[in-house]
């Protein structure tokens, strides 16, 4: 008779499909270790299919509109931050497109959103990204900016899409069909798709930017006004990537 450390390395790596055909293997298991084991795998297949079903529900916009052609997702971060770009994404998914924990890039840890950002990256028919920076932000609004970075990614895809679906904004100036979705991020597969690239893309450079300007803890706050990073620039006053046009009370 296999050891319950046995049978648990039977169970690592499995797919859930493969989950359940084990576990009806070892139902018949009487022992109180494997019967708890077998409960922690069922549990796992339980948060697997409401994945599943999240995603689907997830689908609804694509699923609406299939008949438009290529759907692309558009969404923006960084509108509110006192320092650096406001980055837009826009991702084009497979229409059968069902990449798990997608979501509002917000209610994601870090370390999901880096590996989202791969898997996003090898699946989609097409991704890009655009950037508007502080200098552009003071000189135009940051609506402006925001609606510029939208239109560039928009024009670095490597294919055209036939429908944008837009998280809550319709983007002036731009003749592909649009669908503007309020909280469209947690709606929509594509859109928390964009979400998620513009954000990690973002937070990379931000990363980068605590390097070359330290002291304001880029790194940890990306330059929204923490309390630290407010602190910061009444003592040190404030560099190139700060936005003018927002840091007027500090300093």
């Amino acid at each position: 008779m296999k050891s319950i450390r046995e049978i648990q390395e039977e169970f690592r790596g499995l797919a859930p499909d493969q989950v359940a055909d084990l576990i009806r293997v070892y139902e018949s298991d009487e022992r109180k270790g494997v019967r708890k084991l077998l409960e922690t795998e069922r549990k796992k297949i339980d948060r697997y299919q409401a994945e599943l079903a999240r995603i689907e529900e997830l689908c609804y916009f694509e699923k609406k509109y299939q008949d438009r052609g290529l759907i692309c997702g558009i969404d923006e971060v960084g509108r509110g931050p006192l320092a650096g770009p406001v980055v837009a994404g826009a991702v084009i998914l497979p229409k059968d497109s069902r990449i798990l924990f997608i979501n509002d890039s917000k209610k994601l840890s870090a370390k999901k959103r880096e590996e989202l950002y791969d898997i996003i990256g090898r699946e989609a028919v097409s991704f890009s990204l655009g950037m508007a920076t502080p200098e552009r932000i003071d000189e135009i609004n940051i609506l402006q900016a925001t609606y510029e970075a939208m239109g560039k990614a928009i024009d670095g895809l490597k294919v055209r899409p036939d429908l944008l679906l837009n998280d809550a904004v319709t983007i002036p100036q731009v003749t592909i069909d649009q669908v503007a979705i309020v909280h469209g991020d947690a709606r929509s597969i594509s859109i928390g798709a964009a979400s998620i690239m513009a954000k990690v893309f973002r937070d990379r450079m931000m990363v980068e930017y605590d390097r070359i300007y330290p002291g304001y803890g880029f790194a940890s706050n990306k330059g929204y006004g923490s309390k630290d990073h407010i602190e910061a620039l009444k003592r040190l006053g404030p560099c190139p990537i700060h936005r003018r046009s927002f840091i007027g009370h500090f300093c």
